[in-house]
Order: C-alpha cells, then sequence, then structure tokens
C-alpha cells in the first residue's frame, strides 16, 4: 500500500507535528513511503528566500532525524519534482470556488491577516496534487487536515468521471491518541506554530528547561481532580493524551496514577526530554553536513519523480494537452 504525507517548513516543528504526523510516518515506513517537505507551501505566507531555504534543510534534517531511513522512504523536496505544480493547475481547472471557499484552514488564515494571496485559496488544490500524483492509496495527517484530505478525494472522483480512470482516491489515516495536540496554555485551541502564545507551543527542540517550564506551567484547572474528561478538564486532558501518546498507555490508565497536578506534569516533562533529547542530537548532527543531506534528498527526489511523472503524463493525456 503507497502512503505519502507532507509536511510545510515553516518554523520550528512543534510537538503536535511530532506526535500528530511525524513519529507516525517514522513507525509506519516502508519501500512504498513518500514523505515530502512542502516547500512550495510556504509561500502562502510571507517568507524570505534565506528563510525559506534553512527551514526547508532544517526540516529535512528533522524527519531523518525522528527515524525515516533514506533506504526505506522516499524524503524529497516539493519543488524538486516539478510534477507538482503541474498537475495542480489541471485540478485547479476541476475544483470549484465554492469548495475552496469552504475550507476552514483558508478562512482562519485570511481573517488573520490584511490581505491575502491567491496561492493561500489554492493550495488546499496545490495539496492535492501532493497526494494525488503518487497514487497513495493511504495518507496520514493530523485531524486538522481532514477536509483537505476530503478535497483530494472529491477532485479525484471528479476527475475519473469526467475524464475516465486516472487517479488512486487516498484514504485518511488519523492517529488515534494526541491527533490534535492542543495549545498549553489555551488547550481548546490545537497547538499552532503561528498563534499560539510563547508558552501554548512547545517545539520538539526547545530546550530541556524550556520544556520543563512549559509543561509545568501548562493551564489545568482549580479542582485539583486528576481525571480524563475533555469537556469539562481540556488542559489536563491535553496533557493526559500527550503523557499517553508517549508512554504508550491510556489516558484514563496515566490519570489513574496520580492524585496532584504537579507531580504528573513533573513526570511528563521527564518523559518528554528524555524521548526528544536523542532527536536533537541526530537533527544536529545531520545539519553539520549539509552536503550528505542534500545528497540524500536529491536521490529521494529522483525516486519520486518517476513516479510523478508516470501520473502527471496520464492525467495530462486525459484532459487532451499532451
Amino acid at each position: 500500500m503507497r502512503v505519502l504525507s507532507g509536511i510545510q517548513p515553516s518554523g520550528a516543528v512543534h510537538l503536535g507535528n511530532y506526535l500528530g504526523a511525524l513519529r507516525q510516518w517514522a513507525q509506519q515506513q516502508s519501500n512504498n513511503s513518500y514523505y515530502c517537505v512542502v516547500d512550495l507551501h510556504a509561500l502562502t505566507l510571507p517568507i524570505s528566500p534565506a528563510d525559506l531555504q534553512r527551514h526547508t534543510l532544517e526540516l529535512s534534517a528533522t524527519l531523518f532525524a525522528v527515524g525515516l531511513d533514506p533506504n526505506v522512504a522516499t524524503v524529497f523536496v516539493q519543488s524538486q519534482v516539478p510534477h507538482h505544480t503541474r498537475l495542480s493547475w489541471i485540478l485547479e481547472c476541476v475544483a470549484s470556488y465554492g469548495e475552496l471557499s469552504r475550507m476552514t484552514q483558508f478562512k482562519e488564515k485570511a481573517d488573520r491577516q490584511d490581505g491575502f494571496s491567491a496561492g493561500l485559496f489554492t493550495y488546499p488544490v496545490l495539496m492535492a496534487a501532493d497526494i494525488l500524483l503518487y497514487d497513495a492509496q493511504r495518507v496520514p495527517v493530523g485531524d486538522d487536515q481532514r477536509q483537505h484530505l476530503e478535497l483530494a478525494r472529491n477532485l479525484a472522483e471528479r476527475f475519473n468521471n469526467r475524464y475516465g480512470e486516472t487517479f488512486v482516491v487516498p484514504e485518511g489515516f488519523f492517529p488515534p491518541v494526541a491527533a490534535r495536540v492542543m495549545d498549553l496554555q489555551e488547550p481548546t485551541r490545537k497547538m499552532s506554530k503561528s498563534v499560539s502564545s510563547p508558552l501554548g507551543a512547545m517545539g520538539i527542540f526547545d530546550s530541556e528547561a524550556d520544556i520543563r517550564k512549559k509543561i509545568m506551567k501548562a493551564m489545568t484547572d482549580t479542582d485539583g481532580e486528576v481525571r480524563f474528561d475533555w469537556d469539562a478538564k481540556p488542559g489536563l486532558a491535553n496533557l493526559l493524551e500527550i503523557f499517553s501518546a508517549f508512554s504508550g498507555e491510556t489516558p484514563d490508565t496515566v490519570a489513574s496514577r496520580y492524585e496532584r497536578y504537579g507531580d504528573l506534569k513533573k513526570d511528563l516533562a521527564d518523559l518528554v526530554v528524555a524521548h526528544l533529547a536523542p532527536i536533537t542530537q541526530r537533527r544536529d548532527d545531520l545539519l553539520a553536513d549539509k552536503g550528505e543531506l542534500n545528497r540524500l534528498l536529491s536521490i529521494g527526489a529522483a525516486r519520486a519523480e518517476v513516479i510523478a511523472e508516470a501520473t502527471y503524463r496520464r492525467a495530462a493525456s486525459a484532459v487532451g494537452v499532451n
């Protein structure tokens, strides 16, 4: 079964990215796994060329550091495979204005800006092209990407109905625990690199001191009872889900061991620090040898292009633009 997913190089990787996506990728990788750094998507928001290049290399190193093996999975940078943008235009001519205007993430991001680019509006179609190019049958994504995956499915089905069987219609895979890590200070809102407060988002490469501070200062409540209840105790439930994701236990099992929030937070901080420290070391080692890192990415891009070109040619032929 072919699997594909991507991540945008728009800043520090936070705990939600790791638990909701990257760790899943490493655990489920195979010779049919394709994972890309979607650098073109980062252009939908203001970013300098130097920052984009730096973030792209740092995120690429992170993918290998969390456990993706270049001898097993195909890891590459989106812009190095030109068929992504070529297929995106074909799919834009299949997508409707109405369905793009209903995209929740577009509305949220547009509301936070005085003006926005056309790319911010149409980037879900580029995301659909990213997926459909590789005949992906399974797409592991975070909970906040369900709507975008559904768009990819709709476009594939519409294209197939209009032009003949061309694309595989992908299925989503959503991790059952910590699929959506919430802000540590505002636990009713998902953790985000762009909108969380300094204490609300935890980067996986934060210092040990910062990790401990953010967990110990995480919002809980005042009744002092340790139990897993998203409706009544969202802050505590968020911490219990994070604990669960790292320990492999259920949130209820974790909660049953504690009587005080402080003890739970201290043990969670110890667990997170111990888990993330070796990942940080591996990433630092990779970034110290950028020539080798670029070599690994070029191997991935060459593998990816073989599949992407075949799919693009099939789609182009179907619409008559060969």
